[in-house]
């Protein structure tokens, strides 16, 4: 099967969050199932084309892309994702992409991803690559679906080419005025209160994609539904519900070449489910780095999180005195909402033996504390799906979570029980987002820490699952044959 993979970003080029790392991984899995793949990114600033080995598409040359009723000359280079051979094409415009951020508040913000929309149909109709599927990615990918059915149905290059769109957060709706229906050049008639673009008045991004791609999915089973309704779907959940026959689940995985301890090259002690005195060392070594006293016996819970309420700081906050005065350690790495970055500050100013913290970016720490950490708490709102959880399980580092997403998918509350009577929990799960129900579930771990013998068994039954990339890139695979199967049904 030939698939375009579209992403406004990609380990390792560039990240934001999670969205690059699948977008980095499950291409490379797709291709390992011998299909023909090639991935389509923005070129960024920030992206070295020297550190790459880029080069440029002089078969291509200069596409001339038309948005706001302005010609953008657009080149694009081309390199491939490490390890494989995913062609990677990116998408290069410096008008629009050599900025500070990846994503902005500017005023074109609109028109950099119209553009990025326009310009990979017409990089596949220079490169004369017809894919079978044109696999779709959260709301800065969701006119590609409506453009090949309207704007670009002429081309009979793509009278095969069916589309899927991925929700990774459906809270990141990519709405605009009204205004930006001309500047895409979509037909006017396509808009108009409860259409497959508009919503309150304004265009969406997201919506688009979700009215005219072929089959629609999400990153994990439990939030595929939850979408379904008001409390979870933040305004999509009518179109959701319109299209839920052709909405699907699919756990993320993760690349066990780059998250796991036997084989991680950002930390100084490899360790195993077979021996994990690994680790222990590698607590030791993250409590000196950050300076905080080592103590085997006092659990490290570790939080790598973007600081906002979202990801239930809030209910950390009210937690905060409380979970301060357990017998545990604290290290947290993140940047977001100034509230909770000065609140880790001062937390770390008030508590400098019990709590260590950094705010900003670090591409080391996060492998440091997964591996050095007992303990990793994610009390999330929601959570689409979650990556750090899956990698603590492969790491021996005991999830605390709020069952909801794909923290409920990957996280059994500790004991679960198979039908012999097999123990088969690996982590700590919450229903209420409440301080009561934080706090007693992270005492309940603490306590659990203290018998060595159920967390042996907690860990074990963690660092055994499989997340790898390979079953997920199998039920992405039968997710695109159900979308060429039916547009070419409906063709």
């Amino acid at each position: 099967m030939k698939i375009a993979y579209v992403a406004s970003e990609a380990v390792p080029f560039v990240k934001t969050g999670g969205l690059a790392d699948v977008a980095g991984a499950l291409p490379k899995a797709l291709a390992e199932l011998g299909n023909e793949v090639k991935l389509f990114i923005p070129k960024y600033y920030s992206i070295d084309e020297s550190l790459y080995e880029l080069s440029y598409c002089w078969d291509i040359g200069e596409m001339p892309i038309r948005v706001a009723g302005s010609v953008n000359i657009v080149h694009v280079l081309k390199g491939f994702l490490p390890n494989s051979n995913v062609a990677v094409y990116f998408i290069d415009c410096p008008k629009y992409y050599h900025r500070e951020l990846l994503y902005t508040n500017d005023d074109d913000e609109d028109e950099r991803f119209i553009l990025f929309s326009k310009a990979v149909i017409e990089t596949l109709q220079r490169l004369k690559w017809a894919p079978d599927v044109v696999s779709c990615n959260d709301w800065q990918t969701g006119l590609i679906p409506l453009y090949l059915k309207d704007n670009y149905s002429w081309d009979k290059l793509f009278d095969r080419t069916a589309t899927t769109m991925t929700i990774h957060n459906v809270g990141y709706q990519g709405r605009f005025s009204s205004r930006t229906v001309d500047k895409a050049e979509i037909r006017r008639d396509l808009f108009y209160p409860n259409s497959p673009i508009e919503t309150w008045g304004d265009i969406s991004f997201l919506k688009a994609g979700l009215s005219y791609a072929e089959v629609i999915n999400t990153v994990s089973e439990t939030y595929a539904r939850e979408i379904l309704g008001s409390q979870y779907g933040a305004g999509m959940e009518g179109i959701l519900n319109y299209r839920k026959n052709d909405l699907y689940g699919i756990i993320n995985g993760i690349d066990y070449t780059i998250w796991n301890p036997e084989v991680d090259k950002h930390i100084p002690f490899h360790y195993s489910f077979n021996g994990l005195s690994g680790k222990i060392k590698n607590k030791k070594y993250l409590l000196e780095n950050l300076h905080l006293p080592f103590n085997e016996e006092t659990p490290v819970i570790g939080m790598i999180s973007r600081l906002v309420a979202q990801k239930g700081f809030d209910i950390f906050a009210l937690a905060a005195p409380q979970l301060l005065t357990l017998d545990a350690q604290w290290v947290i790495v993140g940047g977001g909402e100034p509230e909770y970055e000065n609140m880790f500050r001062e937390l770390t100013r008030l508590y400098p033996h019990k709590i260590a913290n950094y705010i900003g970016f670090n591409n080391v720490l996060p492998h440091l504390i997964e591996a050095g950490a007992d303990m990793f708490l994610m009390p999330s709102h929601y959570e689409p799906c979650g990556l750090n959880q899956i990698y603590s399980l492969k790491y021996g580092t005991v999830p605390i979570v709020r069952n909801t997403g794909g923290l409920a998918d990957t996280v059994q509350d500790w004991p679960a029980y198979k039908a012999k009577g097999e123990e088969t929990g690996n982590g700590f799960s919450f229903n209420k987002p409440d301080p009561f129900e934080l706090i007693s579930t992270i005492q309940k771990a603490i306590n659990a820490f203290h018998n060595k013998k159920i967390w042996a068994k907690i860990q074990y039954n963690g660092m055994i699952k499989d997340f790898s990339w390979n079953s997920s890139a199998k039920k992405y695979m039968r997710l695109y044959e159900l979308a060429l199967m039916k547009r070419i049904r409906n063709n």
